[in-house]
Parts: structure tokens; C-alpha cells; sequence
């Protein structure tokens, strides 16, 4: 098996040993390390002054999430409506990032079967987000509503996710 070893990879060779000796002889330079430097090191590492921490110091504008619930089993309309308002505005001031509201899917709803009164508004499932968005004072305060996950209830609650009360204009 004799294969013919081309220009280009005799050029490559002759490349590769030429610096493979610098390399070599780079390696083989004694470095001197000054006394004054290990001095140095060796007060630093002795000393309670360290390098700050950049990490740490850049997590401290993350908000952490605060969770709050509240449940509207029970209540009509104005009740429901009242307690939102109060509770949106107290977690607010609580830096609170989200809130659970758990309304309820209106199966049991006695409204249901009055025929002067509309089904979707008389439910709080449909009436109390339907209030937070008509009320200029409580929209505010709200970055979005969300549906919430089957965890937190499904379709008989939602999330509420609040604006920083510190980042607030």
C-alpha cells in the first residue's frame, strides 16, 4: 500500500515541526514569579476583603414572586366586586406580583334560573374580570388577567399579575 504524499501535505508536516519547536521552547522558559506578587496573593487571600459578588449583586432588581388568593365562593355581584377592588389594592401595596382570584364556574348559580337576568353577566366568573377592566382605578395597577392553570382552578379562576409598587409611575 504505497500512497504518494502530496506537496501540500509535506508543507503541512514542515509547518506543523517548525512550530512544534517554538511551542517547545516557550514551554521550557523558566517564568520567575516576583516575590512581591506571591506576597500579594498571599495578603489577599488572608484578608476579609474578597471580590464582590456580580451575581448577587444583579439579582437584587428581580422581583421575587409574592402569591396571593382570594375566593369569591358565595359572594353576589356587589360583594365580589367590592372585595376585589379592596384586595387588588392592598396587595399592591404589598407588592404582590400575582394574584389568584378562584370565582368559581357558576354551576350552582341561583341567578341562573331567574329569566330577567343574563346568565354570562350574572355569574361572577364573567362579572368580576368585566369590573377589574371597566375600573380605570384598578387597571392601574394590572400588567394583564390571565386564565389560570388546572391547578389553580381552570375555568372557575384566574390570575391577576400586579405591577411593582416600587418601579410604579
Amino acid at each position: 500500500m504505497n500512497k504518494k504524499i502530496l506537496n501540500k501535505d509535506k508543507k503541512d508536516w514542515e509547518n506543523f515541526l517548525k512550530n512544534k519547536d517554538i511551542t517547545s521552547k516557550r514551554t521550557s522558559i523558566k517564568k520567575d514569579i516576583e516575590s512581591s506578587d506571591i506576597e500579594n496573593w498571599e495578603n489577599f487571600l488572608n484578608s476579609k476583603e474578597k471580590i464582590p459578588d456580580k451575581d448577587f449583586l444583579l439579582k437584587k432588581d428581580i422581583r421575587h414572586e409574592i402569591i396571593k388568593k382570594i375566593d369569591l365562593h358565595g359572594y353576589t355581584i356587589e360583594e365580589a366586586n367590592m372585595a376585589i377592588e379592596q384586595f387588588i389594592q392592598k396587595s399592591f401595596d404589598e407588592n404582590v406580583t400575582k394574584i389568584i382570584v378562584i370565582t368559581g364556574k357558576g354551576l350552582r348559580s341561583k341567578n341562573v334560573e331567574n329569566p330577567y337576568l343574563s346568565k354570562d353577566l350574572s355569574i361572577l366568573k364573567f362579572s368580576v374580570p368585566e369590573f377589574i377592566e371597566n375600573n380605570k382605578n384598578l387597571t392601574r395597577f394590572i400588567i394583564e388577567i390571565t386564565d389560570a392553570k388546572i391547578e389553580d382552578g381552570g375555568s372557575g379562576a384566574f390570575y391577576i399579575y400586579l405591577k411593582n409598587k416600587n418601579k410604579f409611575k
